[in-house]
């Protein structure tokens, strides 16, 4: 997987999360690989990328923090995960692979991306990219907010 595919998604979800949540801090975790086949934390947004390369994004959160979230984009305190909160959520991943994407067009990169796909649950596993039994792995970024925690999990492969 190439750092430039990578960077954008990175940058921007730090740079939007920070606008969104008014000014809040935003940090940067470790960055580190999984497989793609794993669990996810309660909530992910995920959204599909097709062209040049092959892959999705996956923003990965409890739902408390979408909860949080989607309370401090709305301006108000939400109780629960309910039409607002996942329309909301579902945006946030939307402004930020519009704009990454957006960054990688301006690179000559050129690809399309699907509308965010949102899930939501206990013990969901995304399940491998592509239609062939290779594993691919996924870049993971945690970025912590004062809202919680959200994983940027990336897994973009060139076409072949």
């Amino acid at each position: 997987m190439r750092v430039e595919y990578i960077n954008p998604f990175v940058e921007t979800s730090y740079q939007i999360l920070k606008e969104v949540l008014g000014g809040a801090t935003v940090t940067r975790g470790d960055l580190y690989l999984k497989s793609t086949a794993m669990p996810v934390m309660g909530v992910a947004a995920l959204v599909g990328l097709a062209g040049d390369v092959e892959g999705r994004v996956l923003f990965d959160m409890t739902l408390e923090t979408a909860i949080n979230i989607a309370s401090k984009m709305n301006g108000e305190k939400l109780s629960q995960f309910d039409e607002l909160a996942k329309a909301t959520i579902s945006e946030l991943a939307n402004l930020i692979t519009a704009q990454a994407v957006t960054k990688l067009h301006e690179l000559n990169f050129k690809f399309d991306l699907t509308p965010p796909a949102l899930f939501a649950g206990q013990q969901m596993e995304i399940a491998a990219l592509g239609g062939g039994s290779e594993n691919v792995e996924a870049l993971i970024v945690p970025l912590i907010t004062e809202c919680g925690k959200i994983e940027v999990n990336v897994a973009i492969r060139e076409r072949a």
